[in-house]
């Protein structure tokens, strides 16, 4: 009877040691192909991120918000005539070189508006070359290596059943936190190019204002935004950077339930980081 009750031990240490040591080498696959998906995520433009999307967008944009652009135009081009005639004593010091240079300002604006789409492809083709060439710093995996598993299963088969069951609770309590943190890694990640996709759509209405010195702080607020958008990208692979090189160092054979916890709060610290990407960039591009 002992030696059966025995034996019975042993099997359920064998299943707990097989299922702690499945789940330690899936644990961090959920975080890890997230993590590796945003080189190609952030790197992509606009354009290409999604072509369907961006077309919608564009067409919104040349129907939709167009027009109202070009009201705007008109009014600002009228009121900047109107500055410049005025400027010189009504017409008393009258210089006809005025209307050389009204008529220079409104064809930029003309061309602005024009070719706001093109500008601001232009701003993120900028921001995917500096994202491109620094997409090696998330080369380190976070997955657990070869010899720290052999070094790991020789540890869990000298635990005790109730410590396996206990650190096996305490993976699945990990896991499913690793697997929350790689949802918001997704979201902030697709969050950051709808919220690119939602400024360029209406890109024409600040274009439109740099016709005039006294309105165009609407247009530089404007290109600041999405210059930190484009950015943004960057410090995103900073983050990501940041967290392989920490995650990589967690010795996952000798404090087995610290190193999990450890890496738990390593993720959470990504995820805290990759949100406050946004406002950095916003700081400092100076959108307010």
């Amino acid at each position: 009877m002992k030696n059966a009750f025995l034996q019975l031990v042993d099997m359920l240490k064998e299943l707990l040691v097989s299922a702690v040591m499945s789940n330690m080498t899936s644990l961090f696959s959920m975080v890890n192909d997230e993590v590796s998906s945003v080189a190609s995520q952030v790197g992509t433009n606009p354009q290409d991120f999604s072509p369907s999307v961006f077309a919608v967008i564009k067409n919104l944009s040349d129907n939709v918000i167009m027009p109202i652009a070009g009201i705007i135009l008109t009014f600002i081009a009228c009121y900047e005539l109107i500055q410049l005639v005025i400027s010189h004593n009504n017409l008393a010091q009258f210089e006809s070189w005025i209307f050389f240079k009204w008529i220079l300002k409104t064809y930029i604006a003309v061309e602005l508006i024009t070719h706001c789409f093109d500008i601001s492809m232009a701003v993120f083709d900028v921001a995917q070359h500096v994202i491109l060439n620094s997409a090696g710093v998330i080369n380190s995996t976070t997955m657990v290596d070869a010899s720290a598993l052999a070094t790991m299963q020789s540890t869990l088969e000298a635990m005790g059943m109730f410590e396996l069951f206990g650190l096996w609770l305490e993976i699945f309590i990990v896991k499913l936190g690793l697997a929350i943190m790689s949802k918001i890694i997704f979201v902030i990640v697709y969050g950051r190019m709808i919220e690119i996709y939602l400024t360029m759509s209406l890109a024409p209405i600040p274009m439109s204002t740099f016709g005039n010195k006294e309105q165009s702080s609407m247009g530089q607020h404007y290109f600041r935004a999405l210059m930190a958008l484009g950015f943004q990208g960057f410090l995103i692979m900073v983050c990501v950077g940041i967290y392989a090189a920490l995650i990589t160092s967690v010795t996952f054979s000798s404090d087995i339930v610290g190193s999990l916890w450890g890496a738990l709060g390593y993720t959470i610290l990504l995820c805290f980081s990759l949100f406050k990407t946004s406002a950095v960039t916003k700081t400092i591009f100076q959108v307010h």
